[in-house]
């Protein structure tokens, strides 16, 4: 039998996603912000007893282990990365976005930049040659202020890398990699070949700020597997959308890979349900992070923001804001505020008993009643309802005047309303006219589903069967995913005539030569890689203003054809200009698959256990009906007000709406109409 595991590491707690043998265990365990690799194996030692085996024995029998992690997102937001020393073409020094004299920890400091002579046109064209003493004495000088990588972002490299990869050739020479003090060296035109080039020199550093920290992180976890016998490759989530090696994989890959991990996840319900347009809300215990799809496709973005900063690499495009669980509430000049401010994991909300005092939405959730204390991760985690209700007496009642139940309510209804504002504006962003329906995971989102709903104008939800795990699940659907980027820069249709160019032949070849390659790395043969190529498309300049999509790598059969399904104002135009094209490889690795069963009765009785004391508004406590998640059958309609709850969640029905199970397992919250 063999055994699938996926695991999503989170700002509070790891999720862990278990397939084998025809059963499926999910698990969460709390984050060890010191070090990760404790909680990957806590994890994996929680899915191992939900089977009733050892460890080892799981781990021989696993065929797959994908692992999204939270470390390149810390490393940056804890600006305690790698020191870089980085090499610019002269007179591109001013201005940049990563070397900031304001900014206690940049993650460039001034004095750590050195520039070099040399030119290269944007015909590619070489103007002026490098010179070789000069960069091998500013490395010099940059790795003796103690610089442990370099990185080398020359001007005008993504038409030409030839200045970037002859700095490096010398740098190499001079330190090789034998030598104890041979650094890393890393080129902008490797990490992006994307337009910008201060995008490209954000991309280079934001890329080697965080690879020592990943690498140390990831060799252990794979050498800790290795160690309880797991014999295949661990693979890495990339906010791309896919999985690759480890050594497949760069630091910049990761960045976000778990949200990204959610919406892949989202994409696949939008094609099951076929709804057009679907946005997301993943609310964990320290973020809310939001999404949108568009006809089963996730949004992508060219240039996505990282901590403010304007990178040039594919990625899914996730707005977070600072709103989960652990919430901090805090009174600041009389006004409440929740977020961003986050209790974590370590110390957490003040209900988990381990030294937090600060006010959080959890523990305004056990006040009003909404979550029990006893049942917290069905049981196995015990909350403290009285250090809630003193924290929230403490930190929000006392300096509001309020009651604490008032102040709970409070924190709730402004989270909510925070994030219910933030989820408007983002499913707003693409065809406003559309209505959405809304997605809602993580471990929070549940149980405030209804009430941001509202604020963001919203009356259908889905929940997923595994919503507290969601993001976990979703890398159960991934497959190893390897995306190629060059400027492309060239007409596909000029003065009304298909383009049967030669150097888009040309590109596409390099790109494959390199995807053949890593696919070869990754273990399949190239029978077993599917191939799209992804053209970006404009009127005439490096601003994409629309994209096609081609199976296979026969781009110019069908062309014509292709633009007039996929993007009919450019059909229509005389010519289109090409300024970046993309070349995405797949292969196909072992999958949980969702499984479709009869609905039955309406009836939720069966699965009713018992009724719990809950404040809904400022009326006061109400008996409210509860509901086993574990027990409710496709077809079982809960009608709220009511609670219904899950060993890893908890569904908070407000009155007026309902939820219902439906045929794949997942609930479906629908407001009533007017």
């Amino acid at each position: 039998m063999g055994y699938t595991i996926d695991i999503d590491t989170g700002g509070t707690f790891t999720d862990g996603f278990f397939m084998g043998g025809g059963r499926v265990h999910t698990v969460k365990v709390p984050t060890t912000p010191h070090d990760l690799t404790v909680c990957l194996m806590n994890s994996i030692k929680s899915g191992a007893e939900s089977f009733q085996i050892g460890v080892e024995d799981l781990l021989a029998q696993t065929d797959v282990i994908r692992f999204s992690s939270t470390i390149g997102t810390n490393t940056l937001i804890e600006r305690n990365g790698t020191k870089i020393g980085l090499l610019l073409s002269r007179g591109r020094e001013e201005g940049l976005e990563v070397v900031n004299d304001e900014d206690d920890s940049p993650l460039v400091y001034p004095e750590m930049v050195r520039t070099l002579t040399g030119e290269v046109d944007e015909e590619g064209n070489e103007k002026e040659v490098l010179d070789r003493e000069e960069v091998l004495r500013s490395a010099q000088e940059l790795l003796d202020q103690g610089a442990r990588c370099l990185v080398v972002c020359l001007g005008n490299s993504v038409y030409n890398p030839v200045h970037e990869r002859r700095a490096r050739s010398w740098i190499k020479e001079e330190y090789p990699r034998d030598y104890l003090g041979s650094v890393p060296v890393f080129l902008a035109s490797d990490v992006s070949q994307l337009p910008g080039d201060q995008e490209r020199i954000n991309t280079a550093v934001v890329n080697a700020y965080i690879h020592a920290r990943l690498v140390k992180f990831l060799y252990k976890a794979g050498e800790d597997l290795r160690k309880r016998f797991y014999s295949r490759p661990l693979l890495i989530v990339h906010a791309t959308g896919g999985v690759a090696r480890v050594s497949k994989t760069r630091a910049i890959n990761t960045y976000n890979s778990g949200p990204a991990a959610g919406l892949m996840g989202v994409a696949a319900l939008a094609r099951l349900y076929n709804v057009p347009k679907l946005v997301s809300g993943d609310m964990g215990g320290t973020s809310f992070d939001m999404g949108i799809v568009m006809n089963g496709q996730p949004n992508f973005t060219l240039k996505p923001d990282v901590e403010g900063l304007a990178l040039s690499t594919p990625m899914v495009a996730i707005k977070a804001i600072g709103a989960g669980g652990g919430s901090i509430a805090s009174v600041r000049k009389g006004r409440l505020q929740v977020g961003p401010q986050s209790a974590g994991a370590l110390p957490g909300p003040a209900c988990f008993g381990l030294g937090g005092t600060n006010a959080t939405v959890t523990d305004a959730d056990i006040v009003l009643g909404c979550i029990d204390p006893a049942y917290y991760l069905g049981g196995k985690m015990q909350l403290d309802a009285q250090k809630a209700f003193e924290a929230i007496e403490n930190r929000v009642a006392s300096q509001t005047g309020k009651s604490v139940l008032e102040a709970a309510l409070a924190i709730r209804d402004t989270v909510d309303a925070t994030m219910g504002a933030q989820l408007k504006a983002t499913a707003e962003s693409i065809r406003p006219d559309l209505d959405p329906v809304l997605v809602i995971y993580g471990g929070a989102g549940s149980a405030h589903c209804c009430g941001l709903a509202r604020h963001a104008g919203i009356r259908k939800i889905i929940t997923p069967r595994y919503a507290s795990v969601f993001s976990a699940c979703s890398l159960s659907s991934m497959d190893i995913w390897h995306i190629y980027s060059r400027r492309l820069g060239h007409w596909i249709k000029e003065n009304g005539r298909m383009s049967t160019g030669s150097e888009i032949s040309r590109v596409l070849e390099e790109m494959h030569a390199g995807a053949s390659r890593d696919m070869r790395g990754e273990g399949f043969d190239e029978s077993d890689v599917r191939y799209r190529v992804e053209f970006f498309l404009s009127s005439g300049d490096d601003t994409p203003e629309g994209r096609i999509r081609i199976r296979g790598l026969e781009w110019e059969a069908g062309m014509a054809e292709t633009l007039q399904k996929q993007a009919p104002r450019f059909s229509e135009a005389e010519s289109v200009f090409s300024p970046v094209v993309f070349l995405h490889a797949t292969a196909a690795i072992p999958h949980y698959e969702i499984t479709e069963q009869q609905p039955g009765a309406r009836d939720p009785s069966p699965a009713r256990m018992g009724a719990r004391e809950v404040c809904w508004s400022e009326d006061g406590f109400i008996e409210t009906p509860l509901y086993d998640r574990g027990k409710l059958m496709p077809g079982n309609v809960v009608e709220g007000p009511a609670i219904v709850e899950a060993v890893d969640t908890t569904y908070v029905v407000r009155e007026g709406w309902t939820y219902t199970v439906d045929a794949y397992c997942n609930g479906i919250f629908e407001e009533a109409t007017a």
